[in-house]
């Protein structure tokens, strides 16, 4: 689960613990076609946050509920979708509020937008009253017109040294050994150098007690990896999108032995295959999840492993791109 601190001048984004996490299960996500000329402002949205740290990702979606009401889902920079239960909409404008979740302060996030030749831009104020603008795009439909033709396997680890991949997000605690990827302690995230659009991909991966990791696909899709052992399916447990899908059952094993996942990702349909079981058969990924690497969803991205949340350790991770 993503509950990264950006240490921003102007926002704090704390983590407190994942038990406290507000929401589980945000609202489906109902507009799939894209919005015709009388609905301008339906549909998903690609947000960019701009702060004095950099830009921040987000994502936005918009739909009517019954007659005439507009409501959505949000996701942060941080975090998991969050329902909005009411969009106000004064001619092409737009406001809404909804609860803090990882953020720092007290308050709500608040967004104010405005459609301005098809895309939308404002100013979104965070819980502890910190105010930045941003911008958002149409978000890609990302279906393929064609069924893909496989390459080769790319084997995406060395046997002993960080070939292929970058720290990303801090200091580099990551070390290779035996062909065994090592997160020891709580620090850097880590990410391929490579880019890859569609792909299916196999990891293996080992946790201690009550660690938490992830795999993001694209840098923007969260695989969940959390030491879930017994519990029920949710979506931000073992093998979920976070925030978005669970998974029809958690398969996962005692913490200290050896996992793995099989995924399939070609546009937003994902299938993942967990300890052997498949339990996401190609569903839809709407949008990007909390702590994604930036809200450019038609740009192929990076394998990024989450190292910021506990020891971790991986191996024979091997990706198949598409051609």
């Amino acid at each position: 689960m993503w509950r990264h601190v950006w240490l921003l001048p102007a926002i704090l984004l704390s983590t407190p613990s994942m038990t406290a996490s507000l929401i589980t299960h945000p609202a489906p996500s109902i507009i799939t076609q894209s919005p015709t000329a009388d609905e301008p402002l339906l549909g998903r949205w690609d947000i960019t946050i701009h702060t004095p740290d950099g830009d921040r990702p987000s994502w936005l979606e918009l739909w009517l509920s019954g007659r005439d009401a507009l409501v959505g889902q949000l996701v942060g920079i941080v975090g998991s979708a969050r329902p909005i239960s009411l969009v106000q909409v004064h001619g092409d404008s737009i406001h809404f509020s909804i609860p803090h979740q990882w953020e720092g302060g007290d308050g709500e996030l608040t967004v104010d937008g405005r459609l301005t030749n098809g895309k939308l831009g404002g100013s979104m104020t965070f819980p502890d009253a910190k105010t930045f603008d941003w911008v958002a795009v149409r978000a890609p439909a990302l279906r393929p017109d064609h069924a893909p033709t496989w390459g080769a396997p790319i084997d995406l680890l060395h046997n002993s040294d960080l070939g292929g991949w970058k720290a990303v997000g801090g200091q580099n605690q990551w070390v290779v050994s035996g062909g065994v990827l090592r997160s020891p302690h709580s620090g850097a995230n880590i990410q391929t150098v490579q880019t890859f659009r569609d792909f299916k991909l196999h990891i293996e991966f080992r946790y201690p007690a009550e660690s938490n990791s992830g795999v993001y696909l694209r840098g923007r899709y969260e695989v969940q990896i959390q030491d879930d052992y017994g519990l029920p399916p949710l979506n931000d447990r073992f093998s979920g999108i976070y925030g978005f899908i669970s998974p029809s059952a958690i398969t996962a094993k005692k913490a200290g032995e050896w996992q793995t996942y099989d995924v399939t990702l070609i546009g937003r349909m994902v299938t993942v295959v967990a300890n052997g079981k498949r339990v996401i058969c190609d569903q839809e990924i709407p949008g990007i999840t909390g702590g994604a690497i930036d809200s450019n969803e038609g740009a192929p991205g990076p394998l990024l492993l989450q190292g910021d949340h506990g020891p971790v350790e991986f191996r024979n991770i091997v990706i198949t791109p598409a051609r």
